[in-house]
C-alpha cells in the first residue's frame, strides 16, 4: 500500500469582492467579481480572479483559479533574499528583505500575498496605482524575480 505525499494545507483569502450593475429595461442586474489569493505559507502562492452573479460562485471561481496559478518563490528564512520591485499595469511595489522581528510591513492585497507565500518579516513600498489587482500583479511579479545565491551562481556558471 502506497503512503500518500503530504500535501500542505492551502490557505485562501479573498482580498477583493466588487460589485457591478448593468442597466437593462427592468432595473439593474448586478454580478460580482473577487480576487482571491492562495498559499501554503511555504514558498508557494497563486492568485485568482472569479466573476459570476452571486458572490459565494465568485469566490469558488477564484479560488479555483488561484489554485491553478500557484508558482514557487525562492525565500530565504522567513523573507526574500533581495531587494526587489514588482510592476504591473499602474502599480508597483518595492521589496526589501527585513530582520527577525520586524513583521509584514504591507497593507491590502500585498500583505495578503505575502503572508500567503509564508514571509515574515518584509518591507515593502506601493507606488502608483493603488488598484488592488494592479498591486497583487506587481507584487507576484516582484516576488517572481526572486532568486537565491546557488540559483545565480548555476544561472552564471560559477561555484
Amino acid at each position: 500500500m502506497a503512503v500518500p505525499e503530504e500535501v500542505p494545507e492551502l490557505v485562501d483569502k479573498v482580498v477583493n469582492i466588487n460589485r457591478c450593475a448593468k442597466v437593462v429595461k427592468g432595473g439593474r442586474r448586478f454580478s460580482f467579481s473577487s480576487t482571491v489569493v492562495s498559499g501554503d505559507h511555504q514558498g508557494r502562492v497563486g492568485v485568482g480572479m472569479g466573476k459570476a452573479k452571486e458572490v459565494p460562485e465568485a469566490i469558488r471561481k477564484g479560488t479555483e483559479k488561484a489554485h491553478k496559478n500557484m508558482v514557487s518563490i525562492s525565500l530565504r528564512e522567513d523573507t526574500i533574499p533581495h531587494e526587489v520591485i514588482g510592476e504591473s499595469d499602474g502599480g508597483k511595489v518595492i521589496l526589501r528583505p527585513a530582520g527577525p522581528g520586524t513583521g509584514v510591513i504591507a497593507g491590502g492585497g500585498v500583505r495578503a500575498v505575502l503572508e500567503a507565500v509564508g514571509i515574515k518579516n518584509i518591507l515593502s513600498k506601493s507606488l502608483g496605482s493603488n488598484n488592488h489587482r494592479a498591486m497583487i500583479n506587481a507584487t507576484m511579479d516582484g516576488l517572481l524575480q526572486l532568486r537565491t545565491k546557488q540559483e545565480i551562481s548555476e544561472i552564471r556558471g560559477s561555484e
